[in-house]
């Protein structure tokens, strides 16, 4: 599990570590049933509070990308390849919803989108 922490990212520590670890989950980096490292060792070895790991491992959770046995740790989810491709676009697509009302809020129509995404992808 690779992990960076940026301290000057509008985005909050927990939500940093939701989108990495999810994205290594659902790319296959990490695989079903790999162990997360408990939520202590997490909050030491990446300097941030516990709450922050917990609520990060939660969302994990509730999006079912990883599952907790009580007393020995929380492990990724076995899914199917469909599984992966479907949870990818549906967290995909609720990031576009958001980025899309931020670009309606200047007024920008859908072919100025396209063509700044073809220059900052």
């Amino acid at each position: 599990m690779n992990i960076a922490i940026s301290n000057t990212s509008e985005k909050p520590i927990y939500q940093q570590l939701f989108e990495q670890i999810s994205a290594q989950i659902l790319k296959g980096e990490l695989e079903s049933a790999y162990c997360l490292p408990p939520i202590r060792q997490a909050a030491t070895e990446l300097r941030v509070s516990i709450i922050t790991v917990k609520k990060a491992w939660e969302e994990l959770e509730r999006h079912g990308l990883i599952y907790t046995v009580t007393g020995k740790g929380c492990f990724v989810t076995e899914l199917s390849s469909d599984d992966m491709l479907q949870k990818r676009n549906d967290m995909i697509r609720m990031q576009m919803i958001i980025d899309t009302s931020y670009y309606k809020s200047f007024g920008l129509t859908i072919e100025e989108v396209f063509e700044l995404l073809k220059e900052v992808y």
